[in-house]
């Protein structure tokens, strides 16, 4: 292995970015900084041989009682006629936003408006607003039809339903409000652009179109300064600056079936260079490799492979740093349930492969040394040259970042590629289906936040 790259790197680091290094500077959000250690004065212990003072009357401190937290708003709240109406028009228009005005049951709206003010206006009001503010905020598609989606949105929590309505009412601007809830990403309204531009003629298209931009819905609306997003069936990864690609990376993600790659929402918590891996028992007993390891010494060592047998005769292998490492030179500290994080590979003329379904589950990242260096920078606060030493001494180093970076594994079909060109992806996992017919079923109303599909913890297998 070259370390030819990331010397490069520590010699041309400003040059080697997309944006000046003072911008990169200036996008590092003033958070990342650690808080002061918080002073906690200790007790003074009593001298047990003093004479104890004569007690004074204590006059207790007058105890401040917390304010309590504001009452949410109610979701049923009172609709004047010309407020009712503003709501009908901008459901009639939701089109726009890849939504349909039939969903929402405005007939029932329009009876109500006739009947005058009263209950039966405010809670046909209220159900139209709060149907458009979930499907907005939310995404329409049920999680039933999200296959191995594993994401948990906080929208609804950070942008109560009852509260926004209140907002609308007292302003008057329901669509501002309503917008105040759609996805902010560029891509999402590259999608809105070419929705308004595909005729109606072209139904595939449109129905693919409206698909992906629920895919965004069911993110977050603020993805952070700074974070990564792959999207899978592109085959690519990107470090994002303010909504801006820094750099791009190929990426080699699950095969298709129980291996495929889930779509998750996790943290990066630091860089792990020169990585160990601990084998799988499903290699090294299924496969043999533990009584291999302990039965071939020498080429154990070759390989970069050391055996423990416990007392109980459970053998454990682990395969140290070396250029044959099965993770490569580094790997994302990113825990989470389903075992998945990016790293390195020794088997870097497979990013050259057109389809690059080939891992058991992680995402395999092409020049992944490149971009430990670069995290290192931007998250921790290492120097180019300490990186590439860091790197270059061979020894496991978890170099932990100031703060949490965001890392989003995505499933669109339908965006905006790493070139700017808006295109469709190959559905390597047939994850479209499922949401393309949501679209034509009947909209579910008191939709679960949470997936109850399968967790399917994936034990990597790096060599394949």
């Amino acid at each position: 292995m070259s370390f030819a790259a990331p010397i490069r790197l520590s010699l041309m680091w400003t040059a080697a970015l997309a944006v000046p290094a003072a911008a990169l500077a200036q996008s590092v959000p003033t958070n990342l900084l650690p808080p002061e250690r918080a002073i906690v004065q200790q007790p003074v212990e009593a001298d047990s041989d003093a004479v104890a003072a004569p007690q004074q009357p204590q006059v207790q401190p007058t105890q401040v009682q917390p304010l309590p937290a504001p009452a949410p708003e109610p979701v049923l709240q009172s609709w004047t006629a010309e407020q009712a109406a503003a709501l009908l028009a901008l459901a009639e228009g939701i089109k726009a936003e890849g939504l349909d005005p039939a969903d929402y049951n405005l007939p029932a709206l329009r009876a109500a408006m006739a009947a005058g003010q009263g209950i039966a206006l405010d809670r046909e009001a209220a159900r139209v607003f709060a149907w458009l503010i979930e499907d907005m905020r939310d995404g329409r598609t049920p999680m039933s039809h999200r296959k191995q989606w594993f994401v948990m949105d906080p929208d609804a929590d950070r942008m109560p339903t009852g509260r926004l309505m209140a907002e609308a009412l007292a302003s008057g601007d329901f669509a501002a409000v309503l917008q105040s809830v759609a996805p902010v990403h560029p891509d999402y309204a590259r999608l809105r652009e070419a929705l308004a531009a595909t005729p109606a003629s072209d139904g595939a298209k449109r129905k693919l179109i409206r698909a992906n931009m629920d895919r965004w819905r069911w993110l977050a609306r603020d993805l952070g300064s700074q974070y990564l997003m792959t999207n899978v069936p592109e085959f690519q990864l990107r470090l994002t600056v303010k909504d801006k690609i820094v750099r791009t990376y190929r990426t080699i993600v699950g095969k298709p079936g129980r291996q495929a790659t889930p779509q998750l929402a996790e943290s990066v918590e630091g860089v792990i260079f020169n990585p160990t891996w601990t084998v799988p028992q499903s290699i090294v007993k299924g496969e043999g490799l533990g009584a291999r390891v302990l039965g071939n010494p020498a080429w154990a060592k070759r390989a970069g492979y050391t055996a423990t047998r416990g007392a109980n005769g459970f053998v454990t292998v682990v395969q140290q740093p070396g250029p044959g490492n099965s993770l490569g030179f580094m790997k994302l500290d990113m825990p989470n349930r389903h075992a998945i994080f990016l790293h390195d590979t020794p088997n870097r003329n497979l990013f050259a492969s057109a389809n690059r379904a080939l891992s058991h589950g992680c995402v395999r990242t092409e020049r992944a040394t490149e971009l430990a260096i670069t995290l290192s920078i931007l998250q921790a606060g290492l120097t180019a040259d300490e990186g590439v030493a860091t790197l270059k001494s061979g020894k496991y180093t978890r170099v932990p970042f100031t703060k949490k970076m965001p890392v989003y594994i995505t499933y669109f079909t339908y965006g905006t590629d790493i070139d700017g060109t808006l295109r469709s992806f190959g559905d390597i996992y047939g994850r479209d289906a499922p949401v393309l017919a949501s679209l034509d079923a009947p909209r579910v109303a008191d939709r679960p936040r949470v997936t109850d599909e399968e967790v399917i913890e994936i034990l990597d297998d790096p060599r394949a």
